[in-house]
This record gives C-alpha cells, sequence and structure tokens, in this order.
C-alpha cells in the first residue's frame, strides 16, 4: 500500500552560526511534484531574494531511507531539478545556479533512531544553498577574472568532494573543463593547486583516502586536479600542488572545506 504523508513546510534556517543559509523544502512520500502552496513560496522566495548580492545556489535533492539505490537518486536528481525549474519560471538567472544534484537516500539505522517517522519526513528535501557575494573572505575570488594578482586565491564552488574522496565528480569535470580553456587562453599564469579537507580530527593533520587508504586525502584531492588539468593540455611547468589537510577551514560549513583552491603565483 502507497502512503502519502502530509508536506512539512517550506523553511529557512541556519545550520550553524558558521554555515550558510538553506532553503529547505519537503516533498510527500515518492513524489517530485508541488503544491500550489509551496509553488507560491518558491515564487515569493525569487521575488524577495537580493539576486545582485547572490554569488550562486547550490540545488541539492534527497531522500528517505526506503527503496533502492537507483531508483532514489533518480528521485533525488527528479526534485532537484522540480526546484530548478520553478526558480527558471520565476525568472531566476541559471548562470547563478552552480551545482544541481540529487544526493540519493540519506541511510540511517531504523532501530536507532528516536523518532523514525519524523526523520524520515525531513530526509525527503531539497536543499538550496545560497552563496553570497564577497562571502569567502579577502583575497579569495570565485572565478578566473582578467586582473587577478599575485596570491590571490580562486575557490571554484563546483570543484567539491564527496567525504573521504579524491575522485572528480562529474559536475567538477565540467567546470575543470572550461577552466582549462581559460587556462589556454592566459598562459602566463601559473598557480598552486591546494587540496584541502573537512572533519578530520585536530590530533591528524589530514584525511584517510578511503580508496588508497592513505592520510593523505588532501594531497590526492590537489593532485587528481593537476593530473586532469595535464591531461586537458595545460603545461605541468605552469602548476604544483600541495595537500593542506584541515589547517585552513572557510568556516562556511564541511562542503566547502572538502575543496582545492588555485593560489596564483605569476600573472
Amino acid at each position: 500500500m502507497k502512503l502519502t504523508f502530509a508536506l512539512l513546510p517550506f523553511n529557512f534556517y541556519t545550520v550553524s552560526a558558521q554555515q550558510k543559509p538553506v532553503e529547505t523544502i519537503y516533498f510527500e512520500f515518492d513524489k517530485y511534484d508541488l503544491t500550489s502552496k509551496q509553488i507560491n513560496v518558491v515564487t515569493h522566495f525569487v521575488k524577495n531574494i537580493d539576486t545582485a548580492r547572490v554569488e550562486s545556489i547550490q540545488i541539492y535533492g534527497y531522500c528517505d531511507d526506503r527503496g533502492n539505490d537507483d531508483y532514489n537518486f533518480r528521485l533525488s536528481n527528479n526534485r532537484a531539478n522540480t526546484i530548478q525549474s520553478l526558480l527558471l519560471n520565476c525568472g531566476f538567472n541559471q548562470s547563478k545556479i552552480i551545482i544541481l544534484e540529487g544526493k540519493g537516500r540519506v541511510v540511517i539505522k531504523p532501530d536507532t533512531v528516536e523518532n523514525l517517522y519524523e526523520t524520515r519526513l525531513r530526509n525527503r528535501r531539497v536543499d538550496l544553498i545560497v552563496v553570497k557575494k564577497n562571502s569567502f573572505g579577502k583575497d579569495i575570488q570565485t572565478s578566473f577574472k582578467d586582473n587577478l594578482k599575485v596570491g590571490d586565491k580562486v575557490f571554484l564552488e563546483s570543484i567539491l568532494f564527496d567525504i573521504g574522496s579524491a575522485r572528480l565528480t562529474h559536475n567538477s569535470k565540467r567546470v575543470l573543463d572550461k577552466v582549462a580553456v581559460i587556462l589556454q587562453n592566459h598562459r602566463n599564469l601559473k598557480f598552486e593547486i591546494r587540496g584541502h579537507v573537512c572533519c578530520t580530527p585536530e590530533i591528524y593533520a589530514d584525511g584517510i583516502d578511503r580508496d588508497t587508504k592513505e592520510r593523505r586525502l588532501s594531497w590526492n584531492r590537489a593532485k587528481t586536479v593537476f593530473h586532469y588539468l595535464m591531461a586537458k593540455k595545460v603545461s605541468k611547468s605552469r602548476m604544483t600542488y600541495l595537500g593542506c589537510g584541515n589547517k585552513y577551514p572557510l568556516g562556511k560549513g564541511d562542503n566547502y572545506d572538502r575543496r582545492v583552491e588555485f593560489v596564483i603565483t605569476q600573472v
């Protein structure tokens, strides 16, 4: 028998004092369409957001723990696409949406969760992460622009990694393909690729790469980007790479610490 649960409201909340604001839309069980009431709320969100101050928006879809992985990945992608379509129909600029990803099901252990019903309700959702301009600190750029100077850091929000992984996501590869073209047009530019990790205890300087079992995760992330750009015909003489471990958190949430940065060394 197919169950349909009540929708939770569209909420705004702050994950923590250091993390980014998140807009969350909750879905019915096994559904990716929205009610007219929720559509009105999304419309209200677009009308009231100061787009001039928004650097980008990331859209992540999720499912509860029931069903198989393949089905839930499709469902979570459909949920993310539903929200993107609404934003675009409301006039939101697609270029601002830099990540659109279905994360699949949120795995839990039902026998250890105190309120299983409520937990599953909250896992059937889409999160909109709103990134404001100039929110990453001094000398941190969010694009390869023409007036870069030595010492600038370029942080591209789409080049993020999964927990414990140094593998590039499909979205990261697409962005690096564009970076390679830009670098071919700016051949004097040299840079260092710096890898970072989140969620590592302070007693350790770096995270463990679950593929290699080495505690060199940040190094491996930087090296992965280095070799990918080499494969795209960017000369290795222009690049170096370094693993920074957990020494330089952005203070914006764990997702942003699973990153690489490009530090400009010559222009």
